[in-house]
């Protein structure tokens, strides 16, 4: 699943993490770099020096402050509904936020491990260190919540999808606040726009890359992307 901000100025890089599912990234912002990040129904266990926070699953693009010189990011990013488990802390509690570690963890714990990877070579080697060790620690997510989102990735219904997980609609709808912190429709949405955006990227021309997402149409695609991205389709390709 792609968190990464739209392409700007900021140097980006990630790779496969060691938990499942989870991606390590890497970004260096650069004054005047205030790149949208997208919503794709993920959250994020983030470092920046002195800093250790969390990004919550985000409903509209996310505008971080101008960084005002160059400022080193590094960060988890998780398999959608998996980092509650890890976090401990339902996902819509975080919905559209960014959190300080501490407000979650203990002061005394969180003040050690952002002093560990503040100290370490490879801060992103050490912040996916302390997500592995938190990872063991807890019960692991329902692996039903994956084939959630696959059947939602697919374009399957909500109705279908909760049926092929066992649970009544309205019982997926309150398991998707908690794992995902919004239901199950919203995050339809949400990964419908990550899978036509990657299209397009690719070359896909837009409303080839709209029929195969699921949209109605071009327009239909537009529409979301406006309403989801906060700009038009061409101006986030551009960038």
């Amino acid at each position: 699943m792609t968190r990464r901000p739209v392409p700007g100025t900021a140097a980006y890089g990630e790779r496969a993490s060691r938990l499942t599912g989870a991606v390590v990234w890497t970004r260096t912002a650069v004054p005047g770099d205030t790149a949208p990040v997208l919503p794709d129904g993920c959250m994020d266990l983030l470092w920046t020096e002195g800093r250790l926070f969390v990004a919550g699953p985000d409903t509209r693009a996310y505008v971080g402050d101008d960084p005002g010189g160059p400022k080193r990011y590094a960060g988890i990013r998780f398999f959608p509904g998996t980092a509650p488990s890890y976090l401990g802390v339902p996902a819509h509690e975080l919905r559209d936020r960014r959190v300080d570690l501490a407000d979650l963890w203990s002061g005394a714990e969180v003040r050690r491990l952002t002093g560990r990877v503040d100290a370490a070579p490879d801060p992103s080697t050490a912040l996916e260190a302390v997500a592995l060790a938190r990872a063991a620690e807890a019960e692991p997510p329902d692996p039903r919540l994956r084939a959630v989102v696959a059947a939602l990735s697919a374009g399957r219904s909500v109705a279908s999808t909760a049926d092929e997980a066992g649970w009544s609609e309205r019982q997926l709808h309150r398991r998707a606040l908690t794992a995902f912190g919004y239901g199950p429709k919203t995050l339809a949405r949400v990964l419908r726009l990550q899978r036509a955006l990657g299209l397009v990227r690719g070359g896909t021309p837009p409303a080839d890359a709209a029929a195969v997402a699921g949209y109605a149409d071009q327009a239909h695609l537009a529409r979301e992307v406006r309403e989801l991205a906060g700009a038009p389709l061409g101006e986030l390709l551009r960038r």
